[in-house]
């Protein structure tokens, strides 16, 4: 069952066999509360696997603009939407949703994602077993985990498992899965835009952070260099990236197929997994391409690698500058706190070109 909602999932029966003797006669079906970014839901999706790899049902609880990434994983028995910005918005609509968790009948819930919110939810929900990363929301959990900065995000989610006595070993990609619609679709765009032959480079021009984004000339001047050497280019992103995809690509010739806007997350995975490789700021993309196992440039400014948000796994490039200044911020601002934004202006497009070679010679 792929992406069924919570309601037309039927019970699930059997003892998971991955936890201590004291836990396998309660546990079994395990809720994955993840309400964050689109990156952090592809983040997420490996710890699905391990549970089902120790005999639990997985299911998330995601907001509805992520719901179609754990939709279609193999590993995922259900999906339960959590519009907290519309439909589910304040104390009601938190209460529907905690009617719902409790319906599904869960005895476990992971939190990866630390919020308030977040942490009440499986409580208000009845969910005896609630694991979550040790801070300021600990004593909502029944047992707590250090929150390891050195490691990838990829493997702390997975330390949530350790007091279930659950030790994967480290997920290889590909571990988001396309399916056949989205890849016809994507096959489709490639073609209509004459891609059918040949590597084909695609850019992610975009962020949800200002102070994440390399300036459009840089990605312009990249794009450029490429088609003169006869390599296909793409432009990627959500509605949000159109007018920048635009604006990069006007006036280029031949010009690079934009993608911006038309596809949805699994079409978008779908795409990025037929190309060669990736050139992006520090955003979701760069996780999506590495789930489906596509080789990454990715571009450090203002946040920095070591947070465990690179892309993940062999065969990638990080571009960054070494600045006194950063990291300024986990996540990124709105503004340089410095004012010159040296960070992202400073790279120069010369040095992510040869990145993008490189990889693309390597077939890595």
């Amino acid at each position: 069952m792929r992406g069924e909602p919570l309601s037309d999932v039927p019970g699930v029966r059997g003892v998971p066999n991955g936890c201590p003797r004291s836990l396998r006669r309660t546990v079994s079906k395990a809720l994955i509360v993840q309400t964050a970014f689109i990156g952090d839901v592809v983040l997420t999706l490996p710890t699905a696997s391990a549970l089902r790899n120790a005999g639990f049902e997985a299911y998330f609880l995601v907001v509805p603009r992520t719901a179609e990434l754990p939709a279609f994983h193999p590993d995922v028995s259900g999906v339960l939407v959590y519009d907290k910005r519309e439909r589910d918005r304040g104390v009601s609509g938190f209460l529907r949703i905690a009617r719902a968790v409790r319906n599904g009948d869960f005895e476990l819930a992971l939190l990866p994602h630390r919020s308030l919110r977040s942490a009440l939810l499986p409580i208000f929900a009845g969910v005896p077993e609630r694991i979550g990363f040790s801070g300021p929301f600990s004593a909502l959990y029944t047992r707590s985990v250090p929150k390891n900065l050195e490691l990838h995000k990829v493997l702390r989610n997975l330390s949530l498992l350790e007091p279930l006595g659950i030790s994967p070993a480290p997920p290889e990609p590909p571990w988001l899965f396309p399916g056949g619609e989205h890849r016809k679709k994507a096959r489709a765009f490639l073609s209509e835009h004459g891609l059918d032959d040949g590597p084909i480079v695609a850019l992610a021009p975009g962020s949800i952070w200002p102070t994440k984004r390399w300036p459009p000339e840089g990605f312009r001047e990249v794009a450029k260099e490429l088609l003169r050497r006869g390599i296909g280019v793409v432009l990627v992103g959500g509605p949000g990236d159109v007018a920048l995809c635009r604006r990069i690509v006007d006036g280029l010739s031949p010009s690079p197929a934009v993608a911006a806007g038309k596809m949805s997350l699994m079409e978008s995975a779908a795409l990025l997994e037929l190309c060669s490789v990736l050139v992006s700021n520090d955003s979701a993309p760069v996780h999506i391409a590495s789930a489906v196992g596509t080789p990454v440039v990715a571009l450090f400014g203002p946040t920095v690698p070591a947070f465990g948000f690179g892309p993940y796994g062999k065969g990638h490039s990080i571009v960054e500058l070494d600045l006194p200044c950063r990291p300024c911020s986990s996540h990124g601002g709105k503004k340089c706190p410095k004012g010159h934004f040296m960070c992202m202006k400073g790279i120069a497009a010369e040095k992510v070109l040869k990145e993008v070679l490189v990889l693309l010679s390597t077939g890595t």
